[in-house]
């Protein structure tokens, strides 16, 4: 209870903002953390990793379901008229491509159980 409320959410806070972008080097540091607290927790934790990928796919979704958020509609461009995967957005930096949409993007095409709920919530 006190890993979850207190030390996870204060590791956990800008993942999103870090997502792809963060360094491996620094990821390593924050898994040893958790594996550290894992037998005083007495459980199994997840990974940094994990986190990034579940809280990035939340935040694209309740994008793409929020018509008044600023990305809406330019998720809704991105849209593959034949299929319901979005087209990944052209990157030229590496800094560009490991920010929030396009591994978002790269995340959301990838996973097909979250697609297939998007398809049957349309």
């Amino acid at each position: 209870m006190f890993y979850q409320s207190v030390v996870a959410s204060t590791i956990f806070f800008a993942v999103v903002s870090w997502g792809a972008g963060i360094r491996t080097k620094d990821a390593n540091r924050l898994n040893k953390l958790i594996k550290k607290a894992e037998p005083v927790v007495g459980s199994q934790l997840v990974t940094v990793e994990e986190v990034v990928e579940e809280r990035m796919l939340a935040k694209l979704l309740a994008t793409m379901a929020n018509p008044s958020h600023a990305l809406h509609t330019t998720l809704d461009q991105l849209r593959s008229s034949f299929s319901n995967r979005l087209i990944q957005p052209r990157c030229k930096k590496e800094r560009y491509r490991k920010s929030f949409l396009p591994t978002a993007i790269r995340l959301y095409n990838t996973s097909a159980s979250v697609r297939s709920t998007i398809t049957h919530m349309d």
